[in-house]
């Protein structure tokens, strides 16, 4: 969700903003808007819509070497130019930026600032209402902004402009992400590393509730009791190269063309000296010594850990529970005596995964984060991390970074049954070489999958998918791409369970797709297919090959049975592309979501 930037240095502060919003455009926003500090004071400049709807009504007269920068995903107050960031305290002095909920933003207003008239309906506004309030009473800047940041409840990236202070950004976090990028003349602030990719690769992680004071020449990271906290840089390691589009249209067709290659790189990362598979020691020992596993997911991550249940449970035999991460923080079940908690996320910033992982580090349990973003907050605060090495996925619906997440659970699962002496009847490597070969297979075959799209969904306003097994968590996330990207209103089902209520939607034409590639359970979904068309529905089989028959609309290269799910849910997610396509919606930035789920 919601982006940040900030830059303090000696170049023109507004292009450097502007093309690092344009990097987190893939976050998901609807207003935008910077602020820039030089001798005349502080300009601010806040659109609704996209960055080029920014970028059109800058002045570029202006000029000014320090900057903070947003793009807003609507929580309090709709999307419009008010309601846009940066926000200003009612003197103009500050001006502050800020990802993130603050929870008792009513209370704060009515205790602190009765007499004060808002310009926004936002949580945000209060903040830096509060820091002018108390500067006004006495306290300098650095100490009004610690004393707010002391009142809030929630979760916060802060970025904060003082018109007497041309020397320094106020900075901090809790809970939402954000960074500092350092160099030799400049500094740079920003809740995703690409963001400043094209000034530095050189940044410090920042730990909740430490304030930060970015200045041109250094950087100052402070705890709320003010104790210095030195801190080294990291270094990003992303190739600028990996998030541009180049010759494509759109990043979604780009990334699910790269699925082939992550497999490989994954086959790659996790192949040891002696050419097998292999997992760090320490995670091996933690998934082995755990009575049950506990997967905590949201969104196409919670579909990724229903496949990887399956593989924990039939290669590993350890028993495993999938949960809704944001209803499993406030509604605990009964756990087991030796817990390993495994957090699926794409960013590794998910709030409300992160909201499960501190309250069972409270606890004293184990956890480990599977994540396609090194340094990220699940991964730093987690145990240990398996990473995806699926490089940057930059469209909002998931689909590399999916099949990445099946593919690292199947990893895992593996090598722990191989450590446990299980006998496993099958190479993992060499069918996941067989993988990469088939996903390039039905990749080639975009035309077809294009005519599907047209076929099925060009007038559909609904639409089902049903598989039994393993096709069925993949109908779960075949249904969530279609609705995510096309709009068109999609569910998926367990085969059998339609006829329990369900089967009262199908209508004269509604598109039913039925996935077959599980032997054991093929006639059962057959049959379930001949239910719906029965009742008018026009189904579309997607089969796997030794299963098919002749009416199938498309058949997939014969997989091994339990990684058929890397391989079924290519084709899904090109209908779903093409079927956005045809109608014209914008594919890598679906209206309402967000790459990046920072807030719970």
């Amino acid at each position: 969700m919601c982006g940040i930037v900030g830059y303090i240095g000696e170049l023109d502060a507004k292009e450097v903003l502007l093309k690092g919003l344009e990097k987190l455009e893939y976050r998901g926003y609807d207003s935008a808007g910077i602020a820039v500090r030089n001798e005349d004071g502080i300009t601010v400049f806040k659109e609704k819509g996209r960055i080029a709807d920014l970028r059109a009504a800058i002045d570029t007269s202006v000029e000014a070497s320090v900057g903070i920068g947003h793009t807003r995903w609507a929580t309090h107050g709709v999307p419009n130019r008010k309601n846009a960031h940066p926000h200003q305290s009612a003197t103009g002095r500050f001006t502050l930026v800020h990802n993130g909920v603050i929870e008792n933003y009513h209370l704060l207003q009515k205790a602190y600032l009765k007499g004060i008239q808002l310009a926004s309906d936002t949580d945000t506004e209060i903040i830096v209402q509060l820091v002018d309030l108390f500067v006004s009473e006495g306290l300098s800047t650095e100490d009004a902004f610690r004393k707010t940041l002391g009142l809030l409840h929630g979760s916060y990236a802060l970025a904060l402009l003082d018109r007497e202070d041309a020397d320094v950004i106020y900075v901090a976090k809790n809970k939402s992400p954000l960074l500092v990028g350092v160099a030799d003349t400049f500094n740079v602030i920003a809740s995703d590393a690409m963001a400043m990719l094209q000034v530095t690769n050189q940044f410090v992680e920042l730990h909740d509730k430490e304030v930060v004071l970015v200045r041109k020449d250094g950087v100052t990271i402070t705890n709320l009791e003010g104790t210095v906290m030195e801190r080294a840089p990291f270094t990003a390691e992303l190739d600028a190269s990996d998030i541009e589009k180049g010759t494509y249209p759109h990043y979604m067709l780009k990334e699910m063309d790269e699925q082939p290659t992550v497999i490989r790189k994954i086959m790659q990362a996790y192949t040891g000296e002696d050419d097998a598979l292999t997992v760090d020691p320490e995670i091996l020992a933690a998934l082995n010594e755990a009575d049950r596993l506990y997967i905590i997911a949201a969104g196409t991550s919670y579909h990724a850990g229903l496949v990887g249940k399956e593989y924990f449970e039939k290669i590993a035999k350890i028993p495993v529970e999938v949960h809704i991460s944001s209803e499993f923080g406030y509604n605990m079940p009964l756990l087991s005596e030796k817990p390993l908690f495994i957090f699926i996320s794409q960013s590794g910033e998910t709030a409300d995964s992160r909201q499960v992982l501190v309250k069972i580090k409270e606890q004293g349990y184990k956890s480990l984060t599977v994540t396609n973003v090194p340094g990220s907050t699940l991964s730093r605060e987690a145990d240990y991390t398996l990473l995806l090495h699926a490089g940057p996925e930059i469209a909002v619906a998931s689909t590399k970074a999916y099949v990445a997440q099946i593919a690292v659970l199947a990893v895992a699962a593996y090598v722990t049954a191989k450590e446990k002496g299980i006998d496993v009847d099958f190479d993992l490597k060499q069918e996941l070489a067989i993988v990469a070969n088939n996903i390039q297979t039905v990749i080639d075959r975009k035309d077809d999958l294009e005519k599907i799209a047209e076929d099925y969904l060009k007038i559909a306003r609904n639409a089902f998918f049903i598989g039994r097994n393993l096709d069925f968590c993949v109908s779960l996330e075949g249904a969530l791409k279609l609705k995510e990207i096309s709009y068109i209103q999609a569910e998926g089902f367990a085969g059998g369970e339609l006829k329990h209520g369900t089967i009262a939607l199908i209508e004269d034409g509604t598109p039913v797709f039925a996935l077959v590639s599980q032997k054991a359970v093929a006639l059962n979904i057959r049959g379930n297919v001949k239910e719906v068309t029965a009742r008018g529905a026009n189904a579309c089989i997607i089969s796997m090959e030794g299963m098919a028959e002749d009416d199938d609309a498309f058949i997939l290269p014969k997989t091994h049975a339990l990684l058929t799910p890397l391989v079924s849910v290519v084709p899904l997610q090109l209908i779903s592309y093409y079927a956005a396509l045809h109608r014209r919606c914008d594919v890598d930035k679906p209206r309402n979501l967000a790459k990046s789920v920072t807030v719970e």
